[in-house]
Order: structure tokens, then C-alpha cells, then sequence
């Protein structure tokens, strides 16, 4: 199961039709396959069911795709010294020095020869539709890379109206009247790590510090903002919160993730429905605790 590690969070601005008879024809005009010998990438959606043949999995009003990019990896100086050689050897040939277009064709021979023995890197990203809520979850650390996920799936169903998740208030001023007022919500507890801004766009990142001690605090009346902090969260999990309103570095508690511990290892497929219905669930709830603290949805003009 594909436990989120980071959750950025995008809100559909218009309802979408979901049927999933028709999801599965859009994705699979954007399947994923792997590399051939002159590929140097490939993008597309890949079974988040280990054996099943969809390229979505769901549960409820929940969907989870799942993203697959596979990279040749040809290291320049790889592709560089071949190169070199290459010229060298035409130029002693042929008594001359080479146009800067005979050297881009060159190259490009040289990447040819050299693809079908590149190794190929691969990388999965999660992304989790609520269709009850109409929230968009995309497992990554980067915009970029969520925003990579997203243009496929837009591409896969031809529209994809979203806007990242904005609260009303700013998660920063809200995080730094937490640790200088001492006022966390009681849900929340906040561990020995946190970022801190000041004006001039000096950071102070500290770990394994009392985010209590008249050192922080002297920071906080200082006009420093907290710009990202570990949380817990009732021991269902750990989180590291944004002053963007992304989470990353999240951590299921064992005694979330071993819920499901009564079924068979070997009844992969009910496990991993148990397992999505659970993580879904604990995100969602927390989602709502969050919009809850932080004033609600910023209003869109």
C-alpha cells in the first residue's frame, strides 16, 4: 500500500464526472510503458493494484493513481568522452575542424549507440482523488513533481481545473502565535524542530531544541515567522506543516498502520483496500482539522 510520505493538496474548483468506466478509458490513452532501445523517458499511469489490470484503484468515493516515469540515466561525461573521441577522429580524417552542427549530430549518434545499455531510473507518484470533497492529494516533495503528476492527469481526461489548497489565514502567522502565545489547538503537539523567517529572508532551522525556550521565544518577539513545524497529531501521526499549507515527512503512527494487521499478508488485495480506506481516512480527518484551525478556505476572487 502506498502510505503518503507528503501530501500537496490541490481543491478542484468544478465537479468533474468520475464514472470509473470511463476514468479508465482516459487513463489508458496515457498508460505507461516501459522504455524501448531509443527512449530516453517515458511518463504514464501504472496499476496501483499489483495484478490488477486498472489503472486506478477505489474504494468508496476515493481514487488512487498511481504515476510511473522511468529515466534513461546517461551521465554527460559518459556521453562527453565518446564524443570527444568521435571529433577527434573525424578531424584527423578529414583535416579539418568540425561546424558546431557536425558536433550536435555526433552527439546525437553517440546518445543512440549509448541508450540501449543506459540503466533506467524509475519513480512513482501517488495521487489521491476525494471525490467527496473534491480535494486532490499528490504525494510528492516538489511542486514540480506534483504539478508533473497533475498535467498527466489533465492531459488523460482533457481538463483539470484545480488551485493548490490556500487556508484564510496564513499558516505562518497562525505557527508563530502557536509557539509564542504557547496556544497549540489541543490536538496538536508540537515536537523539537521548526524553520524560522525573518524579514530579511535569514532562516534559522532548528532540531532537537525546546521550541518553548526563551531563545525561541526571543526569536518569535524578534519578528521571525515559523515557516514550517513538526507536529504530532495525537499519535495517529507525525507531520511536518508548511507555511504554503503542504505536509511533508508524514509518519503513521504504528498503532495506525498495524490496524490491519489481522489480515493475511497473503490476501494482498484486502489488505491494501483495508490499508487506503485507513490512510484516506486519517488524511481526510486531518485535513478538516486543519481547515478548521486555520479559518477555513481562503476566498477565491
Amino acid at each position: 500500500m502506498y502510505w503518503f510520505k507528503n501530501a500537496i493538496i490541490y481543491r478542484l474548483t468544478k465537479k468533474l464526472d468520475w464514472s470509473l468506466a470511463q476514468l479508465q478509458q482516459h487513463l489508458e490513452q496515457c498508460a505507461y510503458h516501459p522504455c524501448n532501445q531509443s527512449d530516453m523517458s517515458k511518463f504514464g499511469w501504472a496499476h496501483p493494484l499489483r495484478g490488477s489490470a486498472l489503472l486506478y484503484f477505489s474504494v468508496g468515493k476515493q481514487i488512487l493513481l498511481l504515476a510511473h516515469k522511468e529515466e534513461k540515466i546517461l551521465p554527460s561525461h559518459v556521453v562527453n568522452k565518446e564524443l570527444e573521441e568521435r571529433v577527434r577522429q573525424v578531424e584527423e580524417k578529414e583535416n579539418r575542424k568540425l561546424k558546431k552542427t557536425e558536433k550536435q549530430a555526433l552527439k546525437d549518434d553517440v546518445v543512440a549507440v549509448l541508450l540501449p545499455r543506459a540503466f533506467s531510473k524509475n519513480q512513482q507518484t501517488a495521487v489521491w482523488i476525494d471525490t467527496e470533497t473534491d480535494l486532490i492529494y499528490v504525494d510528492a516533495a516538489s511542486a514540480k513533481r506534483a504539478e508533473d503528476a497533475l498535467a498527466l492527469l489533465r492531459k488523460s481526461l482533457g481538463s483539470l481545473p484545480v488551485v493548490p489548497l490556500s487556508f484564510a489565514n496564513e499558516p505562518a502567522v497562525v505557527m508563530t502565535d502557536w509557539l509564542a502565545q504557547g496556544n497549540l489547538p489541543a490536538w496538536l503537539t508540537a515536537l523539537e524542530e521548526a524553520e524560522l523567517k525573518a524579514s530579511d529572508e535569514a532562516i534559522i532551522r532548528c532540531k532537537n531544541q525546546a521550541l518553548d525556550s526563551e531563545e525561541m521565544l526571543s526569536h518569535l518577539q524578534a519578528g521571525k515567522f515559523v515557516t514550517k513545524l513538526l507536529l504530532d497529531w495525537e499519535e495517529h501521526l507525525s507531520f511536518v506543516l508548511n507555511e504554503d499549507g503542504t505536509l511533508k515527512r508524514l509518519k503513521f503512527a504504528d498503532q495506525i498502520r498495524e490496524k490491519n494487521d489481522d489480515i493475511l499478508k497473503e490476501d494482498f488485495a484486502q489488505r491494501f483496500d483495508a490499508d487506503f480506506v485507513l490512510m484516506t481516512g486519517e488524511l481526510a480527518k486531518l485535513t478538516a482539522n486543519l481547515l478548521d484551525e486555520f479559518g477555513g478556505e481562503k476566498a477565491r476572487l
